[in-house]
């Protein structure tokens, strides 16, 4: 994902991992949760994703986009400062 916006930004993203038990302290609304959202995807990814069919999911809506084409429909909407 960084790779995908560094090019559709033009600038070079960082990518920082972060533990979901540190997430969870951020202290903003949904950060608990978030974090909880993050451990349960990583610990269980296989699970996760077979629950989750990119070909079903493109049956269901058609005009579904890749993070790259996405990127570079909404790099302009995306603040730099």
């Amino acid at each position: 994902m960084a790779a995908a916006l560094s090019q559709g930004l033009g600038e070079t993203v960082g990518y920082a991992a972060v533990p979901p038990d540190v997430f969870r302290t951020f202290g903003f609304p949904g950060a608990e949760d978030l974090g909880n959202m993050f451990q349960f995807n990583t610990e269980f990814a296989d699970s996760y994703c077979a629950a989750r069919d990119l070909d079903t999911s493109r049956e269901l809506h058609p005009g579904l986009l890749t993070f790259e084409q996405w990127v570079a429909e909404n790099a302009d909407k995306i603040p730099l400062d």
